[in-house]
């Protein structure tokens, strides 16, 4: 989320800092994963489907969509960094209110606020399209919602505490799918919308993890149905469910374990040395829960393997922004980032809510043809590029403004 909502900036660290008191790694590494999502305007998708064969695009097309259920791609790691940075700046948020002279109560009171504003904000983007309030959870802003409060409480605890209620949160989700029986004989797929020889299903003990066929589908079957609906909820074509909450909040405690390091008072190297080892530890076991069987990484349904693994990407991504920016006090070229950074939320809404209209806009004044400069090939380049561009000035005005949305 945005440096304003997780509140990075309440507190002095012992880290290197910007002059504003704030890390500009930590804005830059959020900069840098919602430029990620604000690029999907770019769809490199449409270019390389018009130039077939083409490995460059292909590449680019990849690893800006979602793999279609297990492993991972660049995209794929928008929302765990999201919910990893929101962990890691934590710390710095709740020492910085207590030295304000700020009461547990009202801190709590805060986090329930900002709990209900970001699952309430997320209904709200999901809703826009619709006829009516499309009440559903798995937007990266509700997921975050839900679990905030209890990242709060662990906030609170010391470091052992909060590992253990990782592993147990982990153990307690792994167990609830493998428990939760198989597809019988007469299982209806259809109504579950996935075929039953789909080519992404897992075989043997693998399959309680796969699409719409899990503990956490039919939880959402139950769940979302008592919410008024244009439709009866029979199964979301995404694979996507409710209760991925439960080990977002997993993600999230890693981040806060990221934070407890930031400010553990380490020379700004041997931080970035912890990061690493840390990072390639939790990749390598989600690899070995993977590729034993034991549990898949599948982001979609966020397995507690897709816990560990992108828990570890993050951190690595976390070395490479602290080191170079923070560590190193390479800063400058970061600029662009931070711009996006220090303000997520706008950005976040520019890019879920206003994209269509900042390019219904281009086409009204510029024509129907503007994009095809160089080519109908390289159309959604361009036209994408000049949406990216007034984004991102409405966002660096902001900045020099010093306009900066809070919840």
């Amino acid at each position: 989320m945005s440096a304003n909502v997780t509140d990075v900036n309440d507190a002095p660290v012992i880290a290197p800092v910007a002059k504003n008191g704030r890390l500009t790694s930590v804005d830059a590494y959020r900069g840098f994963v919602m430029l990620l999502m604000m690029g999907e305007v770019l769809s490199f998708r449409h270019v390389s489907e018009s130039l077939p064969g083409n490995g460059f695009w292909r590449f680019l097309y990849f690893n800006q969509d979602h793999v279609e259920w297990a492993g991972c791609s660049l995209h794929d790691l928008i929302q765990p960094s999201f919910s990893f940075l929101v962990g890691l700046a934590l710390p710095f948020s709740i020492a910085g209110r207590l030295a304000k002279g700020g009461k547990f109560a009202e801190l709590l009171k805060h986090a329930l606020v900002r709990s209900f504003i970001l699952i309430a904000l997320g209904i709200f983007l999901r809703s826009m399209w619709s006829k009516q309030t499309y009440f559903t959870f798995e937007d990266t802003l509700s997921q975050i919602g839900l679990g905030y409060t209890f990242l709060f409480l662990l906030g609170f605890c010391k470091p052992k505490i909060q590992v253990a209620a990782l592993v147990t949160l982990l153990v307690a989700y792994w167990a609830a799918f493998a428990l939760y029986p198989l597809p019988g004989a007469g299982f209806d797929y259809a109504a579950s919308g996935v075929p039953k020889n789909w080519e992404h299903n897992f075989t043997g003990f693998a399959a309680h993890w796969n699409k719409n066929t899990n503990f956490a589908w039919v939880f959402d079957k139950r769940f979302l149905n008592l919410f008024p609906r244009e439709h009866y909820f029979t199964n979301n074509g995404g694979g996507y469910s409710t209760l991925s909450f439960i080990p977002t909040l997993g993600t999230m405690i890693i981040g806060l374990l990221a934070g407890n390091m930031l400010r553990s008072g380490m020379p700004p190297f041997a931080l970035v040395k912890r990061f690493i080892i840390t990072g390639l530890a939790l990749i390598v076991l989600g690899g070995i829960l993977h590729y034993t069987g034991i549990n898949p990484i599948v982001k979609r349904i966020w397995t507690p393997a897709w816990v560990l693994f992108s828990g570890g990407c993050c951190f690595l991504l976390l070395s490479l922004f602290y080191g170079i920016i923070d560590a190193a006090r390479h800063q400058k070229w970061a600029l662009f980032l931070v711009v996006i950074g220090m303000n997520s939320i706008v950005a976040y809404v520019l890019s879920d809510g206003l994209s269509s209209f900042i390019t219904n806009s281009l086409y009204i004044h510029l024509g129907h043809n503007f994009n095809q400069v160089f080519g109908v090939a390289y159309s959604s380049l361009v036209k994408g590029a000049l949406v990216l561009l007034i984004e991102w000035l409405i966002l660096y005005w902001m900045y020099r403004k010093k306009i900066f949305i809070k919840i």
